[in-house]
């Protein structure tokens, strides 16, 4: 069934929404695991990798003194808990980034995926991101893809850290006040039903993605329209 929204801003979730699980837990993850360790031994005096480290020994109720074979433990056991922690996904961060950069890793979307945001934005509605993992990582993902790069396309960036938990109304008024746009101005795209009903919470618009072989295909997405693809939405600005 299509679905038809007006809106002015347009909100994406990225894991399971713009690209496969897979890639976030298979590709991103298994890059990741074995340079957390190593990244944080050699970035001793970068103050954002140095308060990551002070945040996971809080939270992880870790010795003040903890070597990075503790640290990394931990990470692991959260990585594998699919835990939104926002040390974690700081340093994750970083290390996508370098990654990227290098050009070891790539971004793939799903088929419709890059031709619809194009579309929206040559239509003049302005696109973001809130996604649990970091700003530096967001843009990073789209910095290097399998269609080039595509960071022009989008005008903001929220996560965890600017933004809050992403199952959380306040989270949502957050990025409201920042955007400068009314509520039912806002369309949040997102393959799980919480945040959806986080964002509704404060009057957005929503959209349901229930993709075929990802982990919320045969949610209940309650009110929410719900569409197994970007081709059956059709997005105008508002004026």
């Amino acid at each position: 069934m299509s679905t038809t929204v007006a809106a002015r801003w347009v909100v994406l979730d990225i894991e399971g929404t713009l690209t496969a699980t897979s890639q976030v837990h298979e590709v991103l993850y298994d890059y990741a695991r074995p340079r957390l360790g190593p990244w944080i031994d050699a970035h001793p005096d970068d103050p954002a990798v140095a308060a990551a480290v002070a945040d996971i020994i809080r939270e992880a109720d870790l010795p003040a003194d903890a070597g990075t074979e503790q640290i990394t433990t931990v990470l692991h056991a959260w990585m594998d808990a699919d835990r939104k922690a926002t040390a974690l996904k700081t340093l994750q961060g970083q290390i996508w980034q370098d990654g990227y950069t290098r050009g070891a890793l790539t971004t793939d979307y799903f088929p419709d995926v890059v031709p619809a945001l194009r579309t929206w934005h040559d239509r003049g509605l302005q696109l973001a991101v809130f996604s649990s993992g970091s700003v530096t990582a967001q843009r990073a993902s789209f910095s290097h893809t399998t269609h080039g790069d595509l960071r022009e396309l989008f005008d903001a960036h929220f996560d965890t850290a600017n933004a809050g938990p992403k199952r959380e109304p306040d989270s949502y008024r957050a990025i409201t006040a920042h955007l400068q746009a009314p509520p039912e101005q806002i369309v949040f795209c997102s393959d799980v039903p919480a945040e959806l009903d986080a964002a509704a919470a404060t009057g957005w618009h929503t959209l349901g993605l229930a993709r075929p072989a990802e982990p919320f295909a045969d949610a209940d997405f309650g009110d929410h329209p719900a569409v197994t693809s970007f081709d059956d939405v059709h997005l105008e600005a508002t004026r």
